[in-house]
C-alpha cells in the first residue's frame, strides 16, 4: 500500500520507557485518591453542619428560654424590680438566679433591671448597718457557701459587663464623684466594691474568678475610652477610683489567699499599661507605692520581664507602646517608693524590670530622623518614635535625684563601703551588684550622661563600693559569678563586663575635679595601691576584648545611635561600650602617672604585644590595628614610635619619589628668618610641603653662606626658626611658670595676622616631625591635647595658673555658705591691661554660685581658662599641623609621648650609645689612639657642649628618639689632612651634617683636641666654617 497522509495508524512511542498500561496504572491511582479525599471532605463538611446546626438549635432554645424567664422575673418582680425586697437577696429566692440566667448587657430593659437590683442591693446593705454576709446567706453561711458564692461571682462579673458593654453611653458617669450615687456607672461600680470588700469571707475567690475573665482588660477598655477628655482629678475621688484602689490593694490584705494568676491578666500587665495612669488617678499612685505592695507586684512583673513583649496587651498606637507606658507608670510611682524605707529585694526587681524596658525603648528622636526615615529600604519598618509626652514622662521620672537614691538603696543594701568587707561576694550582693550595673549601663546609653555623672560622682559612694566588689572577684576568681545570677547577661558572657561599664565612666568623671592632692597625698577616692590594681585589671579586660575575643559584629563606633546598637547585640555592644570606657580611663590614669609617677609606665604595657602584633599593627582590620587605635598604651611607646617613623619613612619615599630635581630652593636671611619663612614658605601647597625643601643661608653682610644643603642645613633652618618663632618675646606664645609654652590669648593685640601665624606654626612644626627632627620646643600638657582635639580639665590648671587653681580647690572644700561669697558665673581677662568681663553662662551675671552648683562653676572656669581662650589659637595651629600629620598618626601617643616625638628626650642623649653606633673612615677605626682620645674629651662636655656637638656634626641639637641606631645616616667620623703636619692639625673640625659626618684631623693631644672642638662647635658660624 502506498501512504495515505494518515497519521493515526502510527504506533506512539512512550520515550520515558513505560509502557501503556503503566500510564493507566498511575492514572488510576491518582483518580482514586482524588475520590478518597472528595469523600472525605464531604463527610467533614456534613459533621460541621451537624455541629452547628446542633449549636444552633441548643442557642435557640436556651434564648427562648431566657424569654420565658425574662417574662416571668418582670411579671413577679416588676418592670423596675417594685417588688424585690431583702428576701429575694436570700439563699432561698430565685431572683438573682433568674436575673443572672436572662441578663444581657446591651439590652435596655436587663440593663435597667440590673442597676435597680444593685441600687436595691445598696439600700439593704445599708439600713443593715452593712451585713452583706447574711443578706445574702442567712444565718448559716457555711451550710451555703457554694450557692451564696456562685450568686456573688455571678453579679459581680454582670456588674463589670454592664460597665464594659456600655462604656459609650456611661463615659460621662465614669469619674464623677462617688457622692452621686444616683447615677448608673456609680451605682454599678459601688455595688461591685461592696461585693469584692476585702472583710468579706469569699472575697479572694471572687477576685481569682474575676481576674479568669479578664476583668482589669475590661476595666482597662474602660478608662483608655475616656482617658484623653480627662486631665487628672482635681480632689475627687470617683467610685472607680475606689473601686481600682480596691483591686490593687487586695493583695495587702492579711487574709489574701490569692493564688498567682496569668500574668497576661494580671493589675501590672493591664492596668499600668494605661498612659499616664496617675494622672487619671493621683490617689492610686501613692497606694500603689506603699513598701508592701510596690515590692509584691514589681516582683511579679521581675518573674516575666525579659518576656514582657508576649504579656503585655497589644499597643494602643505606635506612639503609645504597651511597655513605655508601663515604663513610665513604674518610674513614676518608684520614684516615691524609693523616697519611703525600701528593701533591698524591692530594688533589685525594680532595676531589673526596668532595665528590661528602658532597653525596649526606641531611640529618642534626632532632628535628622525624617531624612533618615526616607531612606529606609520598603521592606524595613518603619521607627518607632515615642509620643512627646510619654517619653517626657519616662526621662524625667529618671532624674538624677531618683537615680541618686536608688543606686544608694541597691549598694548601700549589701552594706558594701570600700575596705568593709573582705573575702568572697556573697550571693545577695552579687544580685544587687549586677542588677544596679544593668540598669545604670542601660541608663547611660539613654540619658545625656552630664545630666547624672555629677550626681553618681560625688554624692553616691558608687565608686569605693563598686571598687570594693570588683577588687574581691578578681582576688577570688569569681567573676563567672555575676554573670551566672544576672537577668541581663547570659551565663557565658564575662562577669567583668558590667561593673567596668558602669565604673570607668564614673570614676573617670570623678578624676575630672579630684585635685593634685586628694590623687596624690589623701590617696581618694582611690589608694594609690588600688589604682595600680585597677590598672591590671583594665589592662587584662581590654587585652582580653581586642585581642582574645574581638568583637566580629558591625563597627558601633560608626553607628548612628548607640542605644539602637544596644538593642540588636546587647552583649557585643556591651563589650564595646567596655573597651571605650576603659581605654578613656586608662588613658586617663596614665596622665597623672605621667604628673606625678605612682606606678611604672610599663604596667601600662600588655605582655602579648610581640612580634605577631607588630607585623599587623599597620594593616587595617586587623586586631594589632585596632588595638593601635583604641588602646594604644597596650602597645610599648617604643613600639609606636618605629610604627610612626616607618609611617613618616613611607610617606617621604612616596613624596620624593615623585620629584627628580628639587622644586623648592629659598634663600633666607639668618636676621631676618622668621619674616622670609612666612613669606616662602607659607605659599607652599600641601604636596610641596611633602617634598625636599633646600635652604640657602644669607648672612648678616648679605653674602650666602658656604655649603650646599644635602639635608643638613634644612635640618639647622628648621632648629633656628622654631627658636624664633617660639620665642615668647614675639608675643604669639606665652610660658608657664614651669616655662613650658602655650598660645597666648591676646596675641591678636600684637599682631594683627595672629591667626595665619598660627597655621603657619603648625606646619612648621609639622614639617619637623614629618622630617625626623627634633626641636627643642617644651609645650604645656594642656595645649599638646588640643593636636589630638581633647578638652583639658581642673587638673591641668595649676600649670597655667597656679593662683587660680588655689582658689577654686578652696571653693570645692568650702564647709560654708558658698552663697555668702557672692560669686557670679561670670570671669574677668586681663590682657595687656585690657580687662574684661565674660560669662560662663548664658546671664550668668545673675547667676550665682551656691553649694549647688560650686562643681558646675569650677569647670566652666578651668574650661574657660584651659580651652575656651586659647580657642581661635590652637584650631589654626591644628589646620597647618595637620597638613603634613595625619590625626590617626599621633592619636596613638599622649601628650607627654608627644612632647617626646617632638624635642626628644629632656635628659639628652646617651654618648655610649652615640659611640656605639659610630662609623670610621680616612684611616680611623675603632681602636685608633685618635678616635679612643676623642671619645675621651667628648665624655667629659657639659649637656649643653654635647648637644652643641650634636648640632655641629648632624645639623640637630637632639638625638635621634629611639637612639642612635636610628639616625639615618650613620654618624661618621672622617679623618682630614693626612700627615700629622702643623699646618694640618691647625685646622678646625669641620662637619657635613646632611651626611651626619664630623671631619676630624689628627690633633696631638687631648687639650689641643678639646680646644679646637670646642671653638669650632660654639663659633656660631654658620655653614662658613665648612
Amino acid at each position: 500500500m502506498f501512504f495515505t497522509g494518515d497519521p493515526s495508524t502510527r504506533k506512539r512511542v512512550d520515550l520515558g520507557g513505560r509502557s501503556s498500561k503503566e500510564r493507566d496504572r498511575q492514572k488510576l491511582l491518582e483518580q482514586t485518591r482524588l475520590e478518597r479525599n472528595r469523600r472525605l471532605w464531604m463527610r467533614q463538611q456534613n459533621s460541621a453542619a451537624i455541629k452547628i446546626q446542633k449549636c444552633f438549635r441548643g442557642r435557640r432554645v436556651v434564648e427562648a428560654e431566657r424569654c420565658k424567664v425574662r417574662d416571668k422575673f418582670f411579671l413577679t418582680y416588676g418592670q423596675y424590680c417594685q417588688d424585690v425586697n431583702r428576701q429575694c437577696f436570700g439563699p432561698d429566692s430565685d431572683f438573682l438566679y433568674q436575673l443572672l440566667f436572662f441578663f444581657k448587657p446591651r439590652y435596655v430593659a436587663d440593663f435597667s433591671a440590673l442597676v435597680e437590683t444593685c441600687r436595691l442591693l445598696l439600700e439593704f446593705v445599708q439600713d443593715s448597718e452593712g451585713n452583706v454576709v447574711s443578706l445574702f446567706a442567712g444565718a448559716d453561711y457555711l451550710s451555703k457557701r457554694g450557692l451564696v458564692e456562685y450568686k456573688i461571682k455571678s453579679l459581680t462579673y454582670a456588674c463589670i459587663c454592664a460597665v464594659y458593654e456600655n462604656r459609650d453611653q456611661l463615659k460621662d458617669q465614669l469619674f464623677w464623684a462617688a457622692e452621686k450615687s444616683n447615677q448608673s456607672a456609680n451605682v454599678l461600680l459601688e455595688t461591685i466594691i461592696l461585693l469584692i470588700d476585702p472583710r468579706l469571707p469569699w472575697a479572694c475567690n471572687t477576685r481569682c474568678y474575676l481576674s479568669e475573665r479578664n476583668m482589669y482588660s475590661m476595666f482597662r477598655e474602660v478608662i483608655l475610652l475616656e482617658k484623653k477628655n480627662i486631665q487628672g482629678s482635681s480632689g475627687i475621688i470617683s467610685s472607680l477610683e475606689r473601686l481600682l484602689a480596691l483591686i490593687i490593694s487586695h493583695v495587702d490584705q492579711a487574709t489574701c489567699t490569692c493564688s498567682s494568676n496569668d500574668p497576661r491578666k494580671s493589675v501590672s500587665s493591664q492596668i499600668l499599661v494605661i498612659p499616664f495612669l496617675w494622672r487619671l488617678f493621683p490617689n492610686l499612685k501613692e497606694m500603689f507605692a506603699a513598701p508592701r505592695l510596690s515590692q509584691h507586684y514589681v516582683h511579679q512583673m521581675a518573674l516575666c520581664a525579659k518576656d514582657h513583649s508576649n504579656v503585655l496587651p497589644a499597643d494602643i498606637s505606635i506612639d503609645f507602646p504597651s511597655y513605655a507606658c508601663l515604663l513610665g507608670n513604674l518610674l513614676e510611682a518608684a520614684g516615691v517608693s524609693v523616697a519611703q524605707p525600701s528593701s533591698l529585694t524591692w530594688a533589685i526587681d525594680f532595676a531589673t524590670v526596668s532595665t528590661c524596658l528602658l532597653e525596649a525603648l526606641p531611640p529618642p528622636k534626632t532632628p535628622n530622623q525624617e531624612e533618615e526615615d526616607e531612606m529606609l529600604i520598603n521592606d524595613e519598618p518603619p521607627r518607632t518614635v515615642l509620643n512627646k509626652d510619654l517619653e517626657q514622662q519616662i526621662f524625667n521620672a529618671l532624674d538624677p535625684r531618683f537615680l541618686l537614691q536608688l543606686t544608694n538603696v541597691l549598694l548601700g543594701g549589701t552594706s558594701l563601703t570600700s575596705g568593709s568587707q573582705k573575702g568572697r561576694p556573697g550571693a545577695k550582693e552579687v544580685v544587687a551588684v549586677g542588677a544596679a550595673c544593668s540598669f545604670l549601663h542601660v541608663t547611660f546609653n539613654i540619658l545625656p550622661l552630664e545630666r547624672i555623672m555629677t550626681v553618681l560622682a560625688y554624692r553616691t559612694e558608687l565608686v569605693p563600693i563598686l571598687w570594693n566588689f570588683m577588687k574581691r572577684c578578681h582576688e577570688n576568681e569569681m567573676w563567672s559569678s555575676l554573670s551566672e545570677q544576672s537577668a541581663y547577661l547570659p551565663p557565658s558572657t564575662p562577669g567583668w563586663l558590667l561593673p567596668l561599664a558602669v565604673f570607668c565612666p564614673v570614676y573617670k568623671h570623678m578624676l575630672m575635679i579630684v585635685d593634685n592632692e586628694e590623687f596624690y597625698e589623701q590617696e581618694k577616692p582611690l589608694s594609690l595601691m588600688d589604682i595600680r590594681l585597677l590598672i591590671v585589671i583594665l589592662r587584662q579586660a581590654l587585652w582580653h576584648i581586642l585581642w582574645l575575643n574581638p568583637v566580629a559584629t558591625p563597627n558601633f563606633s560608626k553607628s548612628g545611635n548607640g542605644h539602637s546598637a544596644m538593642k540588636r547585640h546587647p552583649v557585643d555592644f556591651l563589650q564595646h561600650r567596655v573597651c571605650v570606657v576603659a581605654s578613656e580611663l586608662m588613658s586617663q590614669l596614665q596622665d597623672w602617672n605621667n604628673r606625678r609617677e605612682f606606678t611604672s609606665p610599663s604596667d601600662f604595657n600588655a605582655d602579648g604585644a610581640g612580634d605577631l602584633f607588630m607585623s599587623q599593627a599597620l594593616t587595617e582590620n586587623t586586631r594589632a590595628n585596632d588595638i593601635l587605635k583604641q588602646a594604644p598604651f597596650l602597645v610599648p611607646f617604643t613600639s609606636r614610635a618605629k610604627l610612626f617613623h616607618s609611617q613618616l619613612a613611607t610617606m617621604r619615599e612616596r613624596n620624593s619619589g615623585h620629584a627628580i630635581f628639587t622644586r623648592n630652593r629659598f634663600k633666607i636671611r639668618r636676621d631676618h628668618i622668621l619674616e622670609d619663612a612666612f613669606s616662602q614658605l607659607n605659599a607652599l601647597t600641601e604636596e610641596d610641603l611633602r617634598g625636599v625643601i633646600r635652604i640657602t643661608f644669607v648672612n648678616e653682610f648679605g653674602v650666602e653662606e658656604a655649603g650646599i644643603d644635602g639635608g643638613g642645613i634644612f635640618k639647622d633652618f628648621m632648629e633656628n626658626i622654631t627658636r624664633a618663632v617660639f620665642d615668647i618675646q614675639y608675643g604669639l606664645f606665652k610660658e608657664t611658670s614651669d616655662h613650658l609654652l602655650y598660645p597666648n590669648p591676646g596675641s591678636g593685640l600684637i599682631h594683627e595676622q595672629h591667626l595665619q601665624f598660627f597655621h603657619f606654626l603648625g606646619t612648621i612644626l609639622a614639617k619637623a616631625m614629618f622630617e625626623g627632627i627634633l626641636v627643642d620646643i617644651p609645650f604645656a600638657t594642656f595645649f599638646l591635647s588640643k593636636l589630638k582635639q581633647k578638652y583639658n580639665y581642673l587638673n591641668d590648671l595649676p600649670s597655667l595658673d597656679p593662683e587660680l587653681y588655689r582658689h577654686l580647690i578652696f571653693l570645692k572644700r568650702y564647709g560654708g555658705n558658698i552663697s555668702e561669697l557672692e560669686l557670679y558665673f561670670v570671669i574677668d581677662n586681663n590682657e595687656y591691661g585690657e580687662q574684661t568681663e565674660e560669662e560662663l553662662l548664658p546671664g550668668g551675671k545673675s547667676i550665682r554660685v551656691t553649694n549647688d552648683n560650686v562643681i558646675t562653676f569650677i569647670h566652666l572656669v578651668a574650661n574657660h581658662r584651659l580651652n575656651f581662650q586659647i580657642r581661635q589659637q590652637s584650631s589654626h595651629f591644628l589646620r597647618g599641623f595637620q597638613q603634613l600629620i595625619q590625626k590617626d598618626w599621633i592619636d596613638i601617643f599622649n601628650e607627654h609621648e608627644l612632647q617626646l616625638l617632638i624635642s626628644g628626650s629632656v635628659d639628652g642623649f646617651n654618648m655610649d650609645d652615640l659611640q656605639a653606633h659610630t662609623n670610621y673612615t680616612g684611616g680611623y677605626h675603632e681602636d685608633h689612639y685618635i678616635i679612643k682620645m676623642f671619645w675621651e674629651v667628648v665624655q667629659n662636655f657639659s649637656l649643653e657642649n654635647r648637644r652643641n656637638f650634636l648640632k655641629f656634626a648632624t645639623g640637630c641639637s637632639r638625638g635621634p628618639l629611639l637612639g642612635f641606631k636610628y639616625l639615618e645616616p650613620t654618624f661618621c667620623i672622617q679623618r682630614t689632612a693626612g700627615n700629622a703636619s702643623d699646618e694640618a692639625v691647625d685646622r678646625l673640625p669641620t662637619s657635613a651634617t646632611c651626611m651626619n659626618l664630623l671631619k676630624l684631623p689628627p690633633y696631638r693631644s687631648k687639650e689641643q683636641m678639646e680646644q679646637k672642638l670646642l671653638y669650632a662647635i660654639n663659633s656660631s658660624a654658620g655653614f662658613d666654617l665648612s
